[in-house]
């Protein structure tokens, strides 16, 4: 009986322990973190971390690209990989979960609800919303954090008809993105991203002086019955950016 509980135990250990690419990112996570590589630093080679973690030149070209991917990292021909600026990316092309963007950076993502109601119909919404005579919207308010930080401001206004459960949510375990796609999957969707200075209530949220750029991406997503939602997404233009990689 002792045997295999050893076994069992040497499997788990072996189980558990990290894939070799996921340490090396660590490490270079690790060293942006403390200071030690500052932004536009040259980060070690992909023939120098093959030696320093002896492993194959795939690995260790795989951390680097999974890193680049994040925004984490840039490569550029010729020249090398270098620590990105510290900016929070976003893809314009790509609508994903800002809890996972943040998690993938390796940092802590925490979201404050701070309005979730049902509101008035207005003109502008029903065009928007492609509302008809007696439906609803709701509406919520959340301020996601990175590392404590303010990021974004994320006002939403939901298509109650589609989404009536809307509002019995907690967007602080869940992010409306990923409520949204359960339970109306997105079948399409349009940005339209714009530079603006955000009004003064969103400056004090995203702890910003009232002269400071933003970043403002308003965006419609559709599911198979109809137009879901219009998010408007705000960030300080000196945290956040929006960038895509292309292949032709």
């Amino acid at each position: 009986m002792a045997s295999a509980n050893n076994n069992s135990n040497n499997s788990s250990t072996k189980k558990d322990k990290p894939a070799k690419y996921t340490v090396i990112k660590q490490y270079i996570c690790e060293n942006i973190e403390s200071g030690e590589w500052p932004q536009n630093a040259k980060v070690p080679s992909e023939n120098e971390l093959t030696q320093q973690f002896d492993v194959s030149r795939m690995t260790a070209r795989r951390a680097l690209q999974e890193l680049t991917a994040q925004g984490i990292l840039v490569r550029s021909q010729g020249a090398g990989t270098f620590v990105a600026t510290f900016k929070s990316q976003s893809s314009l092309l790509k609508i994903r979960n800002i809890s996972d963007e943040i998690s993938e950076r390796g940092h802590e993502h925490k979201a404050e609800q701070l309005l979730l109601q049902a509101i008035a119909v207005t003109d502008e919404l029903a065009i928007l919303l492609n509302l008809k005579n007696n439906e609803h919207v709701y509406y919520s308010e959340i301020l996601h954090l990175e590392n404590g930080e303010p990021i974004q401001l994320e006002q939403r206004y939901v298509n109650a008809s589609l989404v009536p459960e809307y509002l019995l949510q907690n967007f602080t375990k869940i992010t409306s993105h990923e409520y949204l796609s359960s339970v109306a999957p997105l079948t399409e969707a349009t940005h339209e991203v714009e530079a603006v200075l955000a009004e003064q209530h969103i400056c004090q949220l995203l702890n910003i002086e009232e002269i400071a750029p933003c970043l403002q991406v308003r965006r419609r997503t559709w599911s198979k019955q109809g137009i879901v939602s219009l998010a408007i997404l705000t960030s300080p233009g000196s945290k956040y950016r929006l960038g895509s990689h292309l292949v032709f």
